[in-house]
């Protein structure tokens, strides 16, 4: 069996998802194929993953890509976790993972409508769905509070989990729109304030081509292959939140090669993906939390070290702002109240690695300007060097 080290996936690492200088693009939806998908949980993140990976750096360009072209669309699709993905992907996201996730959501919230026992039903969800959609064509893009003072059905309170100890009166506005988004009737639009800012205003949303499920999952596990791979079943399991059955079939119906890993794991490659690519010149980069060079794996022990994990994660595994150095993770960075991006290494690193972090810092701080970041989840190392 080829054997692929862990060396040479680092070496892929920088050079495929566009951190090596000479390899950055001027394009924010290239950005986003070039790993895929952008986490979008946080607003903040698109930004910082996106910008990480261009030659000029800039807000205005991640904007019109998100708002104006739509050429990079926001989906809730992998695990459950919103994805910025570029527009020609969205189709084979969709099918693959996002379509199954906007059935459940619907179930879910149609069985809290029920147990409520306020005389909710679907019929009564469709009926608000509508008004939602009439609101927005009458009165263009609103943000949450906006649309529930324009749609009573969206005012409407539930008692979720009755009977419980962690019973609770809700209002529905939330996830009548989450079940909206998901079933991709509306988007999110433009936020209020800045682009940090999660307070978006919703839009009317588009509809994808149809695809057949199974080939759009084999479709999605040959791109997140030729990115991410060399990478286990686990791996990929773990990053799609498909059932293992689904991604022994993807990983069969495009033929993926199979080889070793250091430390004896058989990983997977894209069909002919076996030759070792070449290492780009020395690179440096400040990653944002969530950012997927460093959540696309189950194992990241080959860019990661293990004692490193308390200081960059938080409990739920949600990792922090991190610091890169030739595709291995040498510290955390953050943003302190007055701008200033700081950070501190993990690990040992010569003149020259610190020189290029201490370029990457200032580089950062230079698009940034006088925003302000905090992430969405916060990790130990972050909060100590932002206080």
């Amino acid at each position: 069996m080829h054997r692929i080290s862990d060396e040479q996936r680092r070496i892929r690492l920088g050079r495929r998802h566009r951190l090596a200088p000479s390899t950055r693009g001027d394009d924010p939806v290239e950005a986003a194929d070039a790993v895929v998908a952008l986490h979008a949980t946080d607003a903040a993140t698109v930004f910082l993953s996106a910008c990480a990976r261009l030659s000029t750096p800039g807000i205005e360009a991640v904007e019109q890509a998100l708002y104006d072209d739509v050429t990079l669309v926001r989906l809730l699709s992998m695990r459950r976790t919103l994805f910025a993905v570029s527009a020609e992907l969205a189709p084979y996201v969709e099918a693959s993972t996002a379509h199954a996730i906007a059935v459940k959501e619907r179930s879910t919230l149609l069985a809290h409508l029920e147990e409520d026992g306020g005389g909710l039903d679907a019929r009564w969800l469709a009926e608000a769905e509508e008004a939602v959609l009439a609101a927005l064509v009458r009165g263009g893009p609103a943000t949450g509070t906006q649309l529930s003072a324009d749609v009573p059905a969206l005012r409407t309170k539930i008692t979720v989990f009755p009977g419980k100890k962690y019973e609770a009166v809700q209002g529905v506005a939330t996830r009548v729109l989450r079940v909206l988004a998901a079933d991709g009737r509306i988007r999110r639009d433009r936020p209020r304030g800045s682009w940090t800012s999660s307070q978006f205003r919703w839009t009317a949303g588009r509809t994808w081509p149809a695809v057949d499920a199974a080939e759009a999952r084999a479709e999605l596990a040959r791109r997140w292959l030729l990115v991410y791979g060399p990478a286990t079943e686990a791996d990929l399991k773990w990053w799609t939140g498909w059932s293992l059955g689904h991604v022994r079939t993807a990983l069969t119906a495009v033929a993926a090669e199979k080889v070793g890993l250091d430390g004896g794991a058989t990983g997977y490659v894209a069909p002919g993906d076996l030759e070792p690519d070449v290492a780009p010149e020395p690179w440096a980069a400040l990653l944002p939390g969530l950012d997927p060079s460093a959540m696309a794996w189950a194992d990241r022990g080959f860019h990661i070290d293990a004692e490193h994990r308390s200081a960059l994660f938080d409990r739920s595994g949600n990792i922090g702002p991190t610091v890169w150095w030739n595709g291995r993770v040498i510290g955390g960075w953050a943003q302190r109240p007055d701008g200033e991006v700081v950070w501190r290494l993990l690990t040992g690193a010569d003149r020259e690695a610190t020189a290029a972090v201490e370029t990457e810092a200032s580089r950062l701080a230079g698009w940034v300007g006088d925003a302000r970041i905090t992430p969405r989840f916060r990790t130990p190392l972050e909060r100590e060097l932002s206080a």
